[in-house]
Formats: structure tokens, sequence, C-alpha cells
């Protein structure tokens, strides 16, 4: 058990948040109890994560069970993510399970069954004796054994170790110079997909990205259920970035394997370029992996690491991801904690708008951008408490964060679907609620919602971004300035 979870929860509706970039926490052994999904909701999570590449769809069941029935408690729509394992490309056996590849030898990679030593093991991928080519690297357990190819053919790779070192059975390959003819999707992939689109995720992570191609089959075998984010982690897909952005729903900077691939040195400017092409599209961009991974065993987190996570929300992200800090750390409330604190803190620096806007997002030419950036604009030159969204698919929604307004959003929608998927949109808190038929049913229910969920008291003002006709998908045309009164409130639920 975590040590964390020693308390005894008592679940509390959590207030609306001034922070306006999304934690998104991925839930495991040490997190996906129903006591500590509550305790990291009001430690400051807004989504969870839940990581096919461990546990069965029994436990995964479970988890998404839990968070919904958090979702009850908490009153408020909850994303979940489930992300998909993509292929993973490994070693063979070894004689005796390891062997040692000694620095500047020549080691081989091969087709052969037998078991390995320290001169050859089996590749079990007959894809990557077709591609490889001389000069090209191998990067095997993370990294820390690189070889270099001398001579490739259908039978053998011949390489160079470059760096040297002990390896074990199944130690999984990186091949960071070619486009790997592997597809994104093996086999599980699609039985965790059909588990995923049955089950009700919200958001669908695909790993191994390396084409738009891969992107389109994914969508493809989603059938339209649920929302698609490609997660950058190998080199070959940032060649064609802007396409598999285009194609997808959201982005996810993956700095695992893309830290493994490249120099180290070659990951943060990435990292900004991948935040930045993302935003100009309005999609949401998660910044992954390793933001505090010393807290998987301490309760503190490096200066470094706090300074990882701040540079994400002064880039703009819309979400950080903790993964093995919550999943299996010791200390997954308190990574959430400290997460949130940091980007509070990010938040309240007064250059932090300066910063944020950095990225120069111009608006296309319709009318529903134009609005969107009028949302914004006055924001910064009236006093308002807020903005509020109408929206049924979450497209205006997605306009109005892409401007990074300096005030939060309250979205209302009738769709659940849409609320939850909103919920990973910077700046944006979702609301399921009845539709509206006209408009002074769109203002007073605006002026209702806002006080009930703390946007604004008696006498502030709030811009309200709407479409008419109601209930037109696509039909953003109307933008008002109202002002709370403060007794909207009597005698109505929503």
């Amino acid at each position: 058990m975590a040590k964390s979870e020693t308390a005894d929860p008592k679940v509390a509706r959590p207030q609306v948040r001034a922070r306006k970039i999304k934690i998104l926490a991925t839930l495991g052994p040490a997190s996906r109890s129903p006591a500590m999904i509550a305790k990291l909701l009001r430690a400051g999570a807004d989504a969870f994560r839940v990581n096919m590449s461990h546990g069965d769809h029994a436990t995964h069941a479970e988890t998404i069970a839990a968070i919904r029935a958090a979702e009850k408690d908490f009153g408020r729509p909850i994303p979940i993510l489930c992300d998909l394992q993509g292929p993973k490309l490994r070693v063979g056996l070894f004689a005796g399970g390891k062997a040692v590849i000694r620095h500047g030898s020549h080691f081989t990679l091969d087709r052969d069954k037998t078991p390995g030593d320290d001169t050859r093991v089996e590749l079990p991928h007959p894809e990557l004796f077709g591609v490889l080519k001389k000069g090209e690297r191998l990067l095997i357990d993370d990294g820390k054994l690189r070889l270099r190819v001398i001579r490739a053919d259908a039978e053998a790779i011949l390489c160079s170790a470059e760096v040297g070192g002990p390896i074990s059975d199944r130690k999984g390959v990186n091949v960071p110079d070619a486009v790997v003819p592997v597809p994104a999707m093996t086999e599980k992939d699609r039985r965790d997909l059909a588990f995923a689109v049955e089950h009700g995720a919200d958001w669908i992570a695909l790993s191994f990205v390396q084409r738009p191609e891969d992107v389109a089959e994914a969508r493809r075998l989603m059938g339209g259920y649920g929302a698609l984010i490609a997660k950058i982690e190998k080199p070959a897909a940032i060649q064609r970035l802007e396409e598999i952005v285009e194609l997808s729903d959201g982005i996810m900077v993956a700095r695992g394997d893309l830290g493994v691939e490249l120099n180290p040195e070659e990951v943060p400017p990435l990292q900004k370029h991948i935040v930045e092409i993302t935003r100009r599209t309005g999609k949401p961009v998660i910044v992954a992996t390793q933001m505090l991974e010393s807290m998987i065993e301490s309760p503190a987190p490096t200066r470094a690491e706090v300074s990882d996570v701040a540079n994400a929300v002064y880039d703009g992200a819309d979400a950080v991801m903790l993964s093995a800090e919550t999943a299996a750390g010791a200390w997954p409330v308190e990574a959430v904690t400290i997460m949130h604190r940091i980007a509070a803190q990010v938040e309240a620096d007064p250059g932090y708008a300066a910063r944020v806007h950095f990225t120069q997002v111009r608006p296309d030419p319709t009318t529903a951008d134009a609005l969107a950036q009028a949302c914004a604009t006055i924001a910064e030159t009236v006093a308002v408490a807020g903005i509020i969204v109408f929206t049924g698919s979450g497209s205006t929604a997605r306009r109005v964060a892409r401007e990074r307004p300096a005030v939060p959003m309250l979205v209302l929608t009738p769709s659940l679907k849409a609320a939850r998927r909103i919920g990973l949109l910077w700046g944006a808190h979702a609301v399921q609620t009845r539709d509206i038929g006209s408009f002074e049913e769109m203002i007073a229910k605006g002026k209702r919602m806002a006080l009930r969920h703390g946007f604004g008291v008696a006498g502030a003002k709030l811009i309200a971004l709407a479409g008419v006709p109601f209930g037109t998908p696509g039909s953003t045309n109307l933008l008002h300035v109202v002002t709370l009164a403060g007794d909207e409130l009597k005698g109505h639920s929503d």
C-alpha cells in the first residue's frame, strides 16, 4: 500500500480550481482504489490515465468503474485516457539468461533461435532485417547499450558495440534512424482498443506513431468512439508532425522513448516545438514522462524536476502527466500535490501571461474563431470573472482555450461525452447541463451556473459565447457580456 493511503478519506466536492493547466495522473497498484482516487482528485488530479501495458482487462474495468463512481461523488466530469502499449521490439533469449557485450566488440543480431551469448542473439523481428543500413544505430535496454550497424542482410545484422555492457533476455530494442515497417497497433492493442471503447474511455492514446497512416488506422478501428491522442515518441514522427497533429484529436509529448532515441539535448527544443505546433490547432497537448521521477521513492522532487514541470506550464501545455509517480510510487498524493503547487505558482507569476502567449496563435478566418479571440481580448481589457461557453461538441471550447485567455472558462454542454473530453483542455471547467432554447434562457442559465460553480459573485461581469440557432453544431456567432445579480439561483435546478 502506498504511504499516502493511511487516512480514512471523506469525499468532498472540490472547488473550481484557479489553475488552468490540467494534471493527468496514471492509476496503478498504488492508486487505483476508490479511496486513493478520491485523494488524488482532492490533491489536484483532473483526469486519469489507464496504462494498458500493465494489468489485465478485469483490473482495468474495476479501475474505470471506480473513476466513474468518483465522478458522481465529486459532481464533475472526469476524463479517462486509455494508453495503448504499441509494438515492443525485443531481443531473444540468452544461454543462462544473460551475457555481456564488450565495448568495441562485434555483436550479431540474427534469426537463429538458439540461445545467445556474448557474440550474438536472436532478433525475433524479421521486418527489421530488410530496413537497417550501415551506420544506423540500435539501442538496447533503454539506450544503455548502443550498437552501430556494420552490415545487414536478410539473415543477420552485424554491429559494432559503441557502448557495451550486461544484457539479458527480452531487453527492448529502439531503432532511431529508420522508419520501422511495423504497424502502430498489435493484436493486443486491437483487443485493448475494443475494451477501451466498450468501457467508455474518453481519450485513447496511440503509441509508436511514425506516420499519419498509423493515426488514420487507429481512428478507423475506433469507429467514431472516443478521441485519439497521438504519442510523439519516435523521431520519424517529427518529420511528419503537422500531418499527424492534423489527423489527431490531441498530442502527447512522450519523452521516455523520445529521450532514448534522440540525444538528450535534442529533447527540450523538440518538446517546445511539438507543444507550439499543437497549440496552434487548438487541440490539447500533454507533456509526459519522468516529470517528477524521483517521487516514485522520495516524498519531495528534485529542483530540476520542479523546473521541468514549470517549463511545461510556461510553454502553455494543456496538461502535464504523472506516470509511475502515481501508478506505482510510494507518494502518489504528494506527487499530485506538488505538481499542483508548481503549476499554481507559475500561473501566478506576473510574467506568466507574456510567456504563455509567446506562441503566436492566429485564428482561422471564421466567425467562431474571431469571437473566441475577442473573448480573450475582452478578458484582458475589461475586469471579467470568467468566460461562459455553450457548446455541443466542444469545438467552441477548444477555440477559446487556444487563445489562453486570462480568466477561466465555464463550459456548459448537454453532452456528458463532450464534457469529459473537455476536461483535458487548458482553463476549462466542464459541466453537463440541459440544453437551451432561447437567448433569454442562455443568459439566465449562464448566470445561474456561474454562481453555482464559483465563477464570480454578485456584480461580477462574465463573457457568454454561444451559437444561434441553439443546438446547431458549428454555429458559434454570439458574444454577450453579462453581470451577475446574485439572486439567479433562487428556485432553479439545472
